[in-house]
């Protein structure tokens, strides 16, 4: 005798004595407002901005507003975050008004709010302090008896920097529009664009995976990649001024580009944390071990971690060689105390499953939207360059960086991969991607040379 799947999903929703409500029958009151609030809103920006879009631009705006209800609906946390972000961002924007009609971006040393929290670049320096701060407090948390409430406070931290990321985006998309008709475009076209983007998306990411499994001590690692990249940040506006807004340059001036670099940084984002949750697995791993030669490879990663400046060029060392000796130093510090401390890591961290589900969901959502950034990139090759794949060197890579991770997930499907090697193995990934991201930039050249540091 077979029983159909529908007999199956009837007796899973009967479960308990009473049918599950559907998708639509779920959605209360509050979930219609939101939508509208949401129909409202991009009605409004559609209305507002529509001589600066082109026609794709409005048609992605469009896609926009029904995927901000769903994620909505999906996830309640964000609508708090659509709500404040909105607000402050529309604050920005009218601070930015002068009595005689029209924009000044002068004002932005003038008023306040803009000068010390809400300009572009106040926020994205508000944003760096406060993952910096989350960190700290996520770390007292894990290693503390009052370990809930730092861990409170960092979450409430992160949450509050990716609002002020999310403004700062928004309000330095707006300002470039008012540099000039040509020069305004979404703020994703350079290294200083995109690492605020990898750090609100990664952290969003995150606390989306720590709401859902309630524990929150996974935030200590999670949050060290987040201020790696901060740390990226400060050096590169500081030796480049890259907070400075430019004009795109002609390979970029794309509507592509504003589909293909989000989905990009979606699998940056979720590989970083899928490493950061090996890395806990380890060191949880470890907490029993005394021999020295089996704790030789946490240590040789250590030291990899801690010398990661060294792959810049000698340059850029010269420029902000102080800044990397700190850097240096305070790696070494947290490598150190992580690699020394691991025993009481490890009682507070979660289980085994819990990190190892984590870590192959944030690998499983991150090859998704590679795999859609990979073939939207083709898509953009053809239209600019007459070819779909040209094997220019960071095209290489990122195919290399998704046939690791698809490896990696046949091999947890099919095999049930799990444990250590998957965890050393996500690791390594997190090196090939960020070769492919970052080092590729740096020592080789092709098509996407504009990329370079």
């Amino acid at each position: 005798m077979t029983i159909s799947n529908e007999t199956i999903e009837l007796k899973r929703q009967t479960a308990g004595g009473s049918i599950a409500p559907g998708y639509w029958a779920r959605r209360d009151r509050w979930d219609w407002v939101f939508a509208l609030l949401v129909l409202v809103g991009g009605a409004w920006a559609l209305f507002q901005y529509q001589h600066a879009m082109d026609g794709y631009e409005q048609a992605i705006l469009v896609g926009t507003v029904p995927s901000l209800i769903a994620l909505g609906w999906f996830w309640r946390p964000l609508r708090t975050l659509m709500g404040v972000v909105t607000a402050f961002t529309l604050l920005a924007l009218w601070l930015y008004q002068t009595p005689a009609g029209g924009a000044d971006l002068a004002r932005a040393d003038q008023a306040f709010m803009l000068k010390y929290f809400i300009s572009s670049q106040s926020a994205i320096l508000w944003m760096s302090v406060l993952f910096f701060m989350s960190t700290v407090f996520y770390w007292v948390g894990l290693m503390t008896r009052a370990g809930q409430t730092f861990e409170g406070l960092g979450s409430a931290l992160a949450w509050v920097a990716v609002g002020l990321a999310l403004i700062g985006t928004l309000v330095r998309w707006f300002e470039s529009h008012q540099i000039g008709p040509d020069i305004g475009h979404i703020p994703v076209s350079n290294l200083y664009e995109v690492f605020v983007m990898f750090c609100w998306m990664t952290t969003l990411f995150y606390l989306y995976y720590e709401d859902q499994y309630k524990t929150r001590s996974m935030g200590a690692f999670v949050m060290l990649v987040v201020s790696a990249a901060v740390g990226f940040l400060l050096w590169y506006t500081l030796v480049r001024e890259a907070h400075a807004i430019q004009p795109l340059v002609p390979a970029l001036q794309s509507w592509w580009m504003k589909v293909h670099v989000p989905a990009n940084f979606v699998g940056y984002g979720t590989f970083a944390i899928a490493a950061m949750l090996a890395f806990a697995y380890l060191i949880k791993q470890s907490a029993t071990e005394t021999r020295w030669y089996k704790l030789a490879p946490l240590w040789l990663l250590g030291i990899v971690l801690c010398l990661e400046p060294l792959v810049f060029r000698q340059s850029s060392m010269e420029k902000g060689g102080s800044y990397w000796f700190v850097y240096f130093g305070v790696s070494a510090l947290i490598i150190g105390g992580i690699l020394s401390a691991r025993r009481r890591i490890a009682e507070r961290l979660p289980s085994f499953e819990v990190l190892d589900d984590v870590m192959y969901k944030a690998i499983a959502v991150g090859f998704a939207f590679f795999t859609i950034a990979t073939v939207l990139g083709a898509l953009w090759a053809a239209e600019a360059w007459g070819g779909y794949w040209s094997w220019d060197p960071k095209e290489t890579w990122a195919l290399i960086v998704w046939l690791n991770y698809a490896a990696w997930l046949h091999m947890r499907l099919m095999k049930g991969l799990r444990g250590t090697v998957a965890a050393w193995w996500a690791l390594v990934g997190l090196a090939v991607t960020t070769f492919a991201f970052l080092g590729v930039n740096m020592f080789l050249s092709g098509l996407h040379s504009y990329g370079e540091l």
